[in-house]
């Protein structure tokens, strides 16, 4: 059992690298998809990669996922396929970006979240994170 707790995860990554890597290189136009497919081609290396050390034996001494560890990732986990699946289509790249990123700040923040002041951290934080995403995607890979 243990070895397979250590082979299924980069199992899994691996298999969503070569999926998300090809469905990059079968969109259509090919212009379009040079960042996506950049971006998918080093996550499916990498999750190759990691999945063979795994086959070979050359994994870390991790306890691996615990019960209170797949608790704490589960709320983001949550916002994170609602925003894949859904929010990202319905509301747009930036308005669903931001109300992503607010919700996860939300959740795993430790600030008190009955004190206004860290509600004002979370909004700063959000608006800078897709400040930088509006720079980097419009701004400087924009046409």
């Amino acid at each position: 059992m243990n070895r397979l707790h250590h082979l299924v995860p980069p199992a899994l990554v691996a298999l969503v690298g070569l999926w998300v890597a090809w469905i990059s290189f079968t969109q259509e136009p090919a212009d379009a998809f040079l960042f996506p497919r950049l971006i998918s081609s080093v996550f499916a290396v990498l999750a190759i990669w990691t999945l063979a050390r795994a086959v070979m034996g050359d994994v870390g001494k991790a306890e691996g996922i615990t019960l209170q560890m797949l608790k704490n990732l589960a709320p983001g986990i949550v916002v994170m396929a609602i925003y894949v699946f859904w929010a990202a289509k319905t509301f747009g790249f930036y308005p669903s970006t931001a109300i992503a990123t607010f919700a996860l700040i939300a959740l795993y923040d430790p600030a008190p979240h009955d004190v206004a002041k860290s509600w004002i951290k979370r909004a700063t934080v959000t608006a800078g994170f897709i400040g930088v995403m509006y720079l980097i995607f419009t701004i400087l890979l924009g046409p």
